[in-house]
């Protein structure tokens, strides 16, 4: 995937200051180019990452306080962005949001960088960490919100640990797109997924 073209940082007088978004734009850009051509993210330095994108090394630690905190900003911008939720229920919610991970699930398999810097990732613990904090948790919490007023809705058995559901509405997708790259992720699925779920949940009616 990639950003905005942003062209180098040229030497001799400036003509005035590059906009911020510009040179940020740059500099993940340079990151995505050397992970394209194969460069390991140990290998990955700042200074390496400055050549890159035509900017100084200051310009990066002004912006990002070390490469760790650069990457995870790197991966979130080669994401599809997070969905803008209906609100109109419940379920609706949780189809929005499930598609949006089957969308996700289609990217990491069509993008070499995604999955081999996911998978770089992992072996440094506190780059997963961030990424985690920063990319995985808030749509987690966004999940857990989702239900949670669905619970006090109506839409949903009070005694529903939304934890568990959680984990239990995003399974099949990360099943199929981690555990069996090779199954389907049809365009139906987290239709499919939601309501064979939510028939089993809903409150019983008097």
């Amino acid at each position: 995937m990639s950003l905005a073209d942003t062209g180098p940082r040229q030497d001799g007088p400036a003509r005035g200051r590059p906009r911020s978004e510009a040179v940020e734009r740059a500099i993940i850009e340079g990151v995505m180019k050397l992970l394209e051509d194969g460069v390991p993210l140990a290998e990955l330095s700042i200074e390496r990452i400055a050549r890159t994108a035509g900017v100084g090394k200051a310009t990066i630690y002004r912006r990002w306080s070390g490469k760790e905190q650069l990457l995870v900003d790197v991966m979130r911008a080669a994401e599809p962005p997070d969905p803008d939720l209906p609100g109109t229920s419940m379920r609706d919610d949780l189809v929005v949001l499930l598609e949006s991970l089957r969308r996700r699930g289609l990217a990491g398999r069509t993008s070499a960088i995604l999955h081999h810097v996911r998978a770089q990732m992992k072996s440094s613990p506190n780059l997963w960490a961030a990424y985690h904090d920063t990319v995985i948790l808030p749509r987690r919490l966004l999940g857990l919100e989702v239900l949670r007023r669905g619970r006090e809705n109506g839409e949903l058995r009070a005694d529903v640990d939304i934890e568990l559901l959680n984990d239990i509405v995003v399974g099949p997708v990360l099943v199929r797109t981690v555990l069996r790259p090779d199954s389907d992720l049809p365009d139906d699925l987290a239709e499919q997924v939601v309501d064979t779920l939510l028939q089993g949940l809903r409150p019983v009616s008097g």
